[in-house]
């Protein structure tokens, strides 16, 4: 018997399998990753989503505060209702220490909002905008640390010809009461 040609096909064989298994676990790891990064999406999409809809139904609450009677009982309402604690609750389990901390931010400060327009401030109000304006920056901060994450690119400000994320310098509100202060 030659000792060299056995030697050669058990060597060529594991290499043969070894290179099978190594191929077979590296495309389950890219579909895993695929899974994992579809499933973070999903779960950034519904919890910026449900914040978009408590805003709106804030601000719609804050175009007449003196219309509804329990402004404190709406307003908690449209937190409930939009589905917002369920959307941060996913989003603490599947997101990464930067997206979780940058919404939980952008949650902070809609409750803010939620708080603003409770107290019976109006849209057209100082302490609407001293909290909506916080919410906004947070809003696209959320959306920076997503984009960096997902994507692998920055987004800033000057992007869009803006001075910051808060929107205040493009704010009419804000524009006219900065000039009619002393």
């Amino acid at each position: 018997m030659d000792w060299g040609t056995l030697v050669a096909t058990v060597s060529g064989g594991s290499i043969a399998i070894t290179g099978t298994v190594l191929a077979d676990y590296l495309r389950h790891r890219r579909e895993d990753d695929r899974g994992i990064g579809a499933q973070r999406r999903a779960v950034y999409i519904e919890f910026i989503t449900a914040a978009g809809i408590c805003h709106a139904r804030l601000r719609h609450l804050a175009q007449d505060p003196g219309g509804e009677s329990d402004m404190d009982a709406l307003s908690r309402a449209a937190m409930s209702e939009a589905g917002v604690y369920e959307a941060r609750e996913r989003l603490f389990i599947d997101a990464t220490a930067a997206v979780a901390g940058a919404g939980q931010a952008m949650f902070e400060q809609l409750r803010a909002v939620r708080q603003a327009v409770a107290a019976g401030a109006s849209i057209t109000s100082t302490a609407f905008h001293d909290a909506y304006h916080p919410y906004i920056g947070a809003v696209w901060r959320y959306r920076v640390a997503v984009r960096e994450e997902l994507e692998g690119r920055s987004l800033s400000p000057a992007a869009f010809g803006w001075e910051g994320w808060d929107g205040t310098d493009r704010c009419p509100i804000c524009r006219s009461a900065a000039a009619l202060a002393p």
